[in-house]
């Protein structure tokens, strides 16, 4: 087990969480329970799959969340995409988390790799 909080990729993907939030606070309100909640969702859940797979006893279950983390940043990454093809997201804010996602993809890809390969994690 590890302190979830000491990952770098855990930061960024919290405070790009933290950004999500935000942003879609000037989403239709008829979105809020569509595009919003999956767009939040699907960002918190990277962090908190990170969190949850430090908590397990062994660096094959850390990857294993890691992964489920990917695929969620994935899903995030398609809802941004949805957003600004909807109008909802304006084209530089777009730009910018789509930067931050493909980031944070980047990241969990190398401490899966690294996790598959025993190595240690500071991603």
């Amino acid at each position: 087990m590890q302190d979830y909080r000491k990952l770098d990729v855990w930061n960024r993907s919290h405070l790009f969480t933290l950004k999500v939030y935000q942003i879609t606070r000037g989403f239709p309100p008829d979105e809020k329970y569509g595009l919003v909640s999956q767009l939040r969702r699907a960002s918190a859940s990277v962090p908190a799959n990170l969190a949850e797979g430090c908590g397990r006893s062994s660096s094959t279950e850390l990857a294993r969340f890691a992964e489920i983390a990917h695929g969620s940043a994935s899903e995030a990454e398609y809802h941004l995409l949805l957003s600004q093809d909807l109008g909802y997201l304006p084209d530089q804010s777009h730009v910018e988390l789509s930067r931050e996602i493909a980031e944070i993809k980047r990241m969990l890809g190398g401490l899966i790799r690294r996790l598959r390969d025993g190595k240690p994690s500071k991603n």
